[in-house]
């Protein structure tokens, strides 16, 4: 009878253990649960649209000030700006904030190490992801519009096919300018490495995107940096994968790679076609048509 008793007793025990482990491990996961939980709940009521922009080699996250400036001028818009700068240590650098209640506000995400060339596209592809998990995180948001300028499309299209997850937040639209697809071959019937690796991995890009190239033909071959084609060598990446893809071609006197961001005419299609979703604007036809573009 003594012995029914001790066994019992241990069984009692044994149970007892059992349920607390079991409590000690359910406590995390139901909070972990609930936490992601309401993150996708705040993100998915988040009014909150940002443009996330990316300078091309060489330049930092103070590369689109003046366009900001303009576009704020010009518009009678009132948008924030935050510019991240990552380093190679994998930290980041802030400057500037997001105003209260701005769910339009203007992101630029810089490198310490702006080199040119494809490993650094890589490299400085996996410091924007890291970025750009710290801005989901912080600001909760479920759509953006992109912006590119140089590399800065490269790294767009290199981040859509390994990093993007657009189950919880989708890309509406993006824009680029002077992105050599194909570096600076002229000639897409010799196909660069990296052209080779996009087009390969272009299954991975958001179906629904719409974007915008533009290429500039100051010397009607180039913008005096990137060749017309190597530009056009995105279409193979994109064209007939994703919503939309439109190449328009930008000439006249501010037609340069690095002057193309300072034209009315990239003005107007980049406030129409990121900052205003498509919609034109009264605005735009105030602008200098001195330059033309050419879908």
């Amino acid at each position: 009878m003594r012995t029914r008793t001790i066994r019992k007793n241990k069984n009692f025990k044994y149970l007892i253990a059992i349920v607390v482990i079991m409590i000690l491990l359910g406590i995390p996961s139901y909070i972990w649960t609930k936490k992601n939980v309401s993150t996708l709940a705040g993100r998915y009521n988040s009014p909150m649209s940002p443009i996330i922009m990316i300078p091309g080699s060489s330049a930092t996250a103070n590369r689109f000030d003046d366009l900001v400036k303009t576009i704020n001028r010009r518009y009678g818009e009132h948008h924030s700006l935050l510019k991240m700068t990552v380093h190679t240590n994998d930290k980041i650098t802030y400057t500037g904030s997001i105003r209260a209640n701005d769910d339009r506000p203007f992101i630029v995400v810089g490198f310490e190490n702006n080199n040119d060339g494809y490993s650094n596209i890589k490299k400085q592809t996996a410091w924007f992801n890291i970025a750009f998990n710290k801005l989901k995180q912080r600001y909760r948001f479920n759509n953006f519009n992109a912006f590119g300028h140089s590399n800065g499309g490269l790294i767009w299209t290199y981040f859509f096919e390994n990093y993007f997850d657009d189950s919880t937040i989708t890309v509406n639209q993006m824009l680029t300018v002077g992105t050599p697809y194909n570096f600076e071959e002229n000639n897409t019937f010799n196909r660069t490495q990296m052209l080779n690796e996009l087009v390969k991995a272009r299954e991975k890009i958001p179906e629904n995107l719409t974007y915008y190239s533009i290429a500039g033909t100051q010397l009607y071959t180039d913008d005096g940096i990137v060749p017309l084609g190597s530009v056009d060598a995105g279409k193979y990446i994109y064209e007939g994968y994703i919503k939309h893809y439109t190449l328009i071609t930008l000439t006249g006197s501010k037609a340069q790679h690095s002057d193309m961001i300072d034209s009315d005419q990239f003005i107007t299609i980049f406030h129409q076609y990121i900052v205003g979703n498509g919609i034109s604007n009264p605005a735009d036809s105030k602008t200098n048509k001195k330059n033309s573009t050419t879908p």
